[in-house]
């Protein structure tokens, strides 16, 4: 049973949630009620009865978060999903899993969040969501027509092919990595827009950097901050079905590290740069980047530093098949 739906539950709890580690819990606290309730009596329909659990304990989550998030310091994002996809199995439900749509959920109440993810992205019918929120189906249509009215119209963009997200991504890092402006022009869009969450836990830019100058200019002045002592694996596997790097320590910055930072000193921890703080074990995840690609250029860049936000990311292993920079 467990092996059977914790895939589904697992996606209808990350959608609402935006976090991995809460999904898990979610559909974990859902099968042991499943299984309590078994005791006292056969349910029938088991898969129906798990989306229901999942589902309202995810809208009661996320009428507890909503406070929570009116606090955040600076730009909230989803938690990064590290995918082992095969790139081959590309659907709509990665364009789903993107952190520019799942931002865009933000704007949805609970209950709006729920019906329009169980019609639009798991394909629900009306009498179905209906027992799951505890709705009727004509309320369902109205909340989902209400849904779409709070939403904006999807981007007219063509999302790129694999392949092409890929080779942009490498002439991506590439001129990233060298610190090459022209490069970096030549594969961000005109519309290019870098978000970044630190929650208030690190050194990060608290609100979104907008055109193509701008953000290349500011690329430029993280590279040489972001990199030292830092090494960076670009995997084959996808995040939130987009190609991105995840950025681990090579090594603690020892007193000669710190003194050519000018940062000795008790006070210094403070002021590291931006992505080593609170990353002080050595092949620790310390930054994620994603990239979203369409019409064969970068779109929009989505950094993930929160520490929090990473403890589900796996240590680095040097004998995976990525590259190691």
């Amino acid at each position: 049973m467990f092996q059977q739906y914790k895939s589904l539950l697992f996606s209808i709890a990350y959608h609402m949630l935006g976090s991995v580690m809460d999904a898990e819990d979610c559909v974990q606290e859902a099968f042991l009620q499943f299984y309590a309730s078994e005791e006292k009596e056969t349910i029938e329909q088991p898969k129906a009865y798990l989306c229901t659990l999942v589902t309202r304990r995810c809208i009661d989550q996320l009428r507890s978060a909503q406070m929570q998030r009116e606090t955040y310091v600076g730009l909230w994002l989803p938690e990064p999903l590290i995918e082992a996809t095969d790139p081959s199995e590309l659907s709509e439900l990665n364009e789903s899993l993107s952190l520019a749509f799942l931002l865009l959920l933000e704007r949805l109440s609970p209950i709006e969040r729920a019906v329009f993810l169980l019609r639009q992205v798991f394909d629900y019918d009306y009498a179905e969501i209906a027992d799951i929120v505890g709705k009727s189906a004509e309320n369902c249509r109205q909340i989902l027509h209400r849904a779409r009215r709070h939403l904006p119209a999807r981007p007219t963009h063509t999302s790129a092919p694999y392949a092409g997200q890929r080779q942009v991504f490498t002439q991506f890092f590439q001129a990233w990595m060298n610190g090459n402006m022209e490069g970096l022009v030549q594969v961000l869009s005109d519309e290019i827009v870098v978000n970044t969450d630190g929650g208030g836990k690190v050194r990060a830019t608290l609100h979104p950097v907008h055109g193509l100058d701008r953000v290349a200019r500011h690329l430029l002045w993280l590279q040489p901050k972001v990199f030292h002592g830092i090494k960076v694996a670009i995997r084959p596997t996808l995040i939130n079905g987009q190609p991105g790097l995840i950025g681990y320590l090579e090594e603690g910055l020892d007193e000669k590290q710190l003194h050519s930072l000018g940062l000795e000193g008790k006070e210094s921890s403070k002021m590291l740069p931006v992505w080593h703080q609170r990353a002080s074990q050595k092949g620790k995840a310390t930054f994620v980047m994603i990239l979203a690609c369409t019409d064969n250029q970068i779109q929009e860049i989505d950094i993930i530093v929160n520490p929090e936000k990473l403890q589900h990311i796996p240590a680095l292993d040097t004998d995976d098949n990525g590259t190691i920079a």
